[in-house]
């Protein structure tokens, strides 16, 4: 006789195996990481260097106006302004500001309104004397051209009540009372009710000249000035 077996069948299903998970690459390894890292870096030092050398000027000395050949020029005829040199003997050349000029300075050329201050054309008080003589001319016989620096001829024409009439019966001619002058300041002519009839032209008289100024300015008193200005002076 056959005896049954009985099975016992499991109530619980067998566990499944785990699954494999691949191990991600370290987030420091990443290679564009690396290169963001490095460019902000360089941005970082390339700031830095520009920001060390963003005010890498040097103040130096300009004129505030233009000055003649031999005036003397003082703190209120200069202005500071900041400069970059790409070379340190360029720089040289000016006169910095960080010291104020040399009382009895005189340049030794003329210098442009803005123009910087060159050692060059600076010289001491005894480099170039001069005395300053005004004039009054009438506003049409001066040249529109003519400014300080510019170097003119001075003339005086007889006035027609006190001309003296030669045996020839011709009238005085007019006389040059000054040659190759230059002129140091033309002031600005006219008021607020608005322009005059005459300009006053200051020019420099060097002492080989000064002899005859005496006669120069008596003629000017009983003529006419007229400044006369060659093409190219």
């Amino acid at each position: 006789m056959m005896s049954r077996v009985s099975a016992t069948i499991p109530t619980t299903a067998p566990a499944t195996s785990p699954i494999a998970r691949r191990q991600g690459r370290a987030i420091w390894r990443d290679p564009r990481l690396v290169v963001g890292v490095l460019i902000v870096a360089a941005s970082v030092l390339l700031g830095a260097r520009l920001l060390a050398h963003a005010d890498d000027s040097v103040a130096v000395w300009a004129v505030r106006h233009d000055v003649a050949r031999g005036s003397t020029i003082g703190p209120d005829d200069v202005v500071t302004r900041r400069i970059r040199f790409f070379d340190r003997a360029d720089a040289d050349r000016y006169l910095a500001a960080a010291a104020a000029l040399p009382a009895g300075t005189v340049v030794t050329r003329d210098l442009g309104a803005g123009e910087l201050l060159p050692r060059s054309a600076l010289g001491g008080a005894a480099a170039q004397p001069f005395v300053e003589v005004p004039f009054s001319v009438p506003a049409d016989a001066v040249p529109a051209s003519v400014r300080p620096g510019t170097v003119v001829d001075v003339w005086v024409t007889p006035a027609r009540s006190a001309a003296a009439t030669p045996t020839d019966g011709s009238p005085e001619r007019s006389v040059r009372v000054f040659d190759d002058v230059t002129v140091v300041s033309v002031p600005p002519s006219g008021t607020a009710l608005g322009p005059t009839s005459t300009q006053q032209v200051v020019v420099a008289v060097p002492p080989a000249k000064e002899p005859a100024l005496a006669a120069a300015l008596a003629r000017a008193a009983s003529g006419t000035v007229v400044v006369v200005k060659q093409d190219g002076r």
